[in-house]
């Protein structure tokens, strides 16, 4: 019985340090993801997502915040202009940010997508980087 014992408190603390240094990961991230949005993108979509009639749409619970990854990354990198969501118009055109790293993409989409009532996957630096190269 003291064997199993030796044996599950080492492991009980690497996976209980794991789970610490994964969660401060995604904090950083967050953090890093909510200043990003800060600087470049609350001036258009609003401090809590809702945007801009008529302007810039909001990014709570949308299809294109929620949805497929690539086409959301694209926007970044590519810009948009003159969409229809939900059967409104928005014609303020949104500029390429393709000057940001991948991992700056990749934080603040992250933390589009998990915050403004959105419950969708992170998206990776790696995942951005394939994006940007056509890949």
């Amino acid at each position: 019985m003291m064997k199993k014992f030796k044996w599950s408190l080492p492991v009980l603390l690497v996976a209980g340090l794991a789970h610490v240094y994964a969660q401060d990961s995604h904090t950083v991230a967050n953090d890093t993801g909510k200043a990003l949005y800060e600087q470049h993108c609350l001036a258009c979509h609003q401090a809590d997502g809702s945007g801009v009639p008529n302007l810039a749409p909001p990014l709570i619970k949308g299809d294109f915040v929620a949805g497929e990854k690539k086409k959301l990354v694209e926007i970044v990198l590519n810009g948009l202009q003159g969409v229809e969501i939900k059967g409104e118009n928005y014609a303020n055109p949104m500029p390429a940010f393709d000057y940001l790293s991948d991992e700056d993409i990749a934080n603040v989409l992250t933390y589009v997508r998990s915050n403004f009532t959105n419950d969708a996957t992170p998206i990776t630096a790696e995942e951005v980087k394939k994006i940007r190269r056509g890949k």
